[in-house]
């Protein structure tokens, strides 16, 4: 994939003391670029797809359904990518330490 795709779509709905909320949407062939997360968080999905996660240990395949929530800790390297041809989005709820 090129590396220069377009920039999925972050729309921050909360940002406070104690959470930031983002709204992600992956239209197809976008993606967040390489990234480590500062902050523990839960991500909640919107939409049914498959989205790629390339992480420095290699890709695989992250199925999203919608309601079906997962974590993941402080420290996560990952580029998330839609490779398909639907757009597929979550909200992201991350935890802000000593808040």
């Amino acid at each position: 994939m090129d590396e220069t795709q377009t920039t999925a779509i972050a729309t921050i709905q909360i940002d406070d003391d104690l959470t930031r909320v983002t709204e992600w949407r992956f239209p197809p062939g976008t993606q967040t670029g390489l990234h480590t997360h500062e902050l523990p968080y839960v991500v909640v999905p919107t939409s049914t797809g498959t989205l790629r996660v390339r992480t420095p240990d290699g890709d695989s395949d992250n199925v999203l359904v919608p309601g079906a929530s997962y974590s993941r800790p402080v420290g996560s390297t990952h580029n998330v990518v839609n490779d398909s041809d639907e757009e597929c989005s979550f909200v992201e709820v991350e935890f802000k330490q000593g808040g």
